[in-house]
């Protein structure tokens, strides 16, 4: 029997509908058939909470996988592993009676500072998007529906509630809408979640160019807007602009602010009734019954401990220190090994089923384990004993394997340098001062400053946050039984004063000013020439790879295709990350030195080869064009480069595009040079200024180049009150006319 139309019920039970029933759930409506649906958090493992609801982490919630988060994920390079992430944490949404997963997040990691990177994939937006769109499909293959937050340029926690992010329309488009772009457009989530600050001093759960004219008519977005928690001022307004969930709920005040801007002509009823259907539709979401994880949680811990061992980044491998062979004396050294960091604090706090420490993995492989804790992970104790005690276990030892991290990292609170804890690099130089090989595993959300103790380091390996299988995951990189093939997702810098956000993040006075504009991560580094640590697409291997037989193959006007071939030259399987990127100076903006356009993992035995095809679509190409308000590929050439990163370029062709030739609109605002450079309005205006000059004043005017430049920026409408000009508005709106 089909349901009745909730829009046809009374104004008052349809306001209901737009804020949630509880903390966690929708509004049922039982006379439209509507059925709850519980939404929770979930990017990296679902945290359903039965009893005692907050949106912090502070109570407890139901045992599920803690899948490694985004940050580690983002170093895999592994759409595919992305997905079965996205499917696993779908399966444990049902399971659990959720029906909307709050998840991912691909906001762009602007500065390191961020306290919530850990919840984001990367500094560039292909790379976010590309994983972002996977995850959704994984979840959303499951019947449950996946959120993509935070909708938009949330990339700080500082006054996260009440900042205006001040940023340009091209940066805006490039950098932080593009990672939203791919993921609706491609995987169509159910949701998407504003964000909690303002853009351009628009509240973004109140921006209707973001959240309609942007996400519904230009991306084709069909599903819900639903807020974050808490973020929601003026209720009609959020409403108008398009945000059609509040959460939490339920809110009568909102709800009566609903129904009075009706009645007072404030607000069209339809627009009330758009949300109400969408909201209603969720209800195909609704999970009847719950069976809980235990099923699935073995299968998924297995899972959990796959993925982590892809994300693992080997930053730096002297003198072959790993992989550890067989039967070593090690001495394991920080409480990091035996209290492992595995997830971030705040609403995705996962309650694992289980954790694996590096400790107890490392002994199962039948090394001589000597453990010391070094330094405590609550930074109480004696700093300087604890490092003597490290000091004298490692005497005997043939490896020193030093586990370090930050303390605390959580949603809530940005960072204020890029620190390692002192006690924790004075522990590294004394251990490696001491051991014949020292391998420091990074146990962090982010990348931390290695300057201090990275030379005394003979291995060094970002092991990120791993999830609850991470402990099991690193030794199996450490130990060679997984070749590492993560790759960086971020740069790791010499100094925090060389990145690009350097001098306005995290703002002040209640703004933060995107200075950088495009050039965010590798993009500034490069460009500028600024020597890093590592490079963004840095990570090693314990085989080696080549590449070559690149050729690069023009399809169209504005689009192409790679072709090359990658061999493993090693005597190990292993992963290699093709890294495509595309340069160029064609156009009227300043381009980055490079930007990665394309990218794939592929796997290989030793002496293997295969061709790797990858097609560059014409965003590979495009920039954002402000004046014309799209996007825009300039005719010319564009360098197509293989990267072993963002810094180490291996194979490039160059590839001409005939891309867009229109002529960009003109209007009596234009500057005179643009009038002048038209192909149709530049020898009209030129015939019309040289109409009553002699032949004399001609040949002084093709000889006077430099006048022509100076007056170039000069507006069309105020060029033509300059002394001797002889062309009217009249003249200049018939060339206009001829140009339409």
């Amino acid at each position: 029997m089909p349901q009745p139309d909730p829009a046809t019920l009374p104004l008052e039970r349809k306001a209901s509908l737009l804020s949630g029933g509880d903390f966690w759930s929708t509004q049922p409506l039982d006379e439209a058939g509507v059925a709850a649906v519980v939404l929770t958090d979930g990017p990296h493992g679902i945290r359903r909470q039965k009893a005692g609801a907050d949106h912090l982490g502070f109570h407890a919630s139901e045992p599920a996988t803690c899948f490694a988060p985004a940050v580690a994920v983002g170093s895999s390079w592994d759409a595919e592993l992305a997905e079965r992430v996205g499917a696993a944490v779908g399966r444990e949404a049902h399971a659990l009676g959720v029906g909307v997963v709050l998840g991912p997040g691909v906001n762009i990691k602007r500065s390191p500072l961020c306290g919530r990177n850990f919840e984001y994939y990367s500094e560039d937006p292909l790379l976010s998007g590309a994983l972002g769109a996977a995850f959704v499909r994984g979840v959303q293959a499951q019947g449950v529906g996946a959120t993509v937050k935070h909708f938009a340029v949330n990339n700080q926690e500082t006054e996260r509630m009440r900042v205006s992010a001040e940023v340009d329309e091209r940066t805006l488009r490039e950098i932080y809408l593009a990672a939203f772009e791919r993921v609706v457009t491609e995987a169509r989530p159910a949701a998407v979640m504003s964000a909690y600050n303002k853009i351009n001093g628009v509240p973004a759960s109140e921006n209707r160019r973001l959240l309609t004219e942007v996400l519904r008519d230009e991306w084709g977005f069909e599903g819900v807007v639903v807020s974050d928690w808490g973020a929601v001022g003026d209720r009609p307004a959020a409403l108008a602009a398009g945000l059609d969930l509040q959460m939490p709920g339920p809110d009568e005040a909102h709800d009566a602010a609903i129904v009075r801007a009706v009645r007072e002509g404030r607000l069209d009823e339809a627009v009330v009734d758009a949300s109400v259907r969408r909201v209603a539709a969720l209800a195909r979401l609704a999970v009847a019954s719950e069976t809980g994880v235990d099923a699935v949680a073995a299968d998924h811990h297995a899972l959990a401990r796959e993925v982590a061992a892809d994300c693992v980044v080997l930053l730096k491998n002297d003198k072959y220190t790993l992989p550890l062979a067989d039967g070593l004396r090690l001495t394991v050294v920080g409480e990091f090994a035996a209290r492992p960091q595995f997830q971030g604090g705040g609403s995705s706090l996962v309650n694992a089923t289980r954790v694996d420490t590096p400790l107890d993995a490392l002994r199962a492989l039948g090394h001589q384990v000597t453990y010391v804790p070094g330094f405590t992970t609550d930074g109480t104790g004696d700093a300087e004993t604890l490092r003597e005690e490290a000091v004298r276990a490692v005497c005997g030892a043939e490896v020193a394997v030093v586990f370090v991290g930050l303390r605390g990292e959580t949603e809530g609170v940005d960072r204020e340098n890029l620190d390692l804890p002192a006690d924790q690099v004075e522990l590294v130089r004394a251990v490696a001062a001491i051991a014949p090989r020292t391998v420091v595993v990074l146990s962090t959300g982010g990348v931390v400053s290695l300057e201090g103790w990275h030379d005394s380091a003979d291995a060094i390996v970002a092991g990120w946050l791993l999830g609850q299988a991470g402990g099991s995951a690193l030794a199996d990189v450490l130990s060679g039984a997984v070749n590492p093939s993560g790759r960086l997702a971020e740069t790791v810098p010499l100094r925090l004063e060389d990145t690009p956000s350097f001098l306005t993040f995290p703002g002040e006075a209640g703004q933060v000013r995107y200075g950088e504009g495009v050039m965010v991560g590798y993009r500034h580094y490069a460009s500028v020439g600024r020597a890093v640590r590592y490079p963004f697409g840095h990570g090693l291997s314990y085989t080696t790879f080549e590449t070559d037989e690149l050729s690069v193959d023009v399809t169209g006007d504005d689009t192409a295709t790679v072709r090359l071939r990658v061999t493993n030259t090693g005597e190990h399987t292993g992963k290699h990350v093709v890294q495509v990127y595309v340069a160029t100076t064609a156009g009227r903006v300043r381009r980055s030195a490079r930007e990665l356009r394309a990218f794939t993992k592929v796997e290989l035995r030793p002496g293997e080869s295969r061709i790797v095809e990858l097609p560059l679509e014409r965003r590979a190409f495009a920039h954002y064009d402000i004046e014309a308000d799209r996007w825009h590929v300039a005719p010319g050439a564009y360098i197509v480069q293989i990267g072993e990163s963002a810094a180490e370029v291996v194979a490039e062709q160059t590839v001409t595009l005939i891309g867009d030739n229109i002529a960009a609109a003109l209007s009596l605002d234009s500057a005179i040079g643009a009038w002048l450079a038209h192909p149709v309005a530049g020898p009209m205006l030129r015939a019309a200024l040289m109409a009553e000059a002699t032949e004399q004043e001609r040949q002084q005017a093709e000889a006077n180049g430099d006048m022509m430049e100076m007056v170039a920026s000069i507006p069309a409408r105020q060029f033509l009150h300059f002394p001797g000009v002889s062309v009217s508005t009249d003249d200049l709106t018939e060339i206009l006319e001829a140009t339409r």
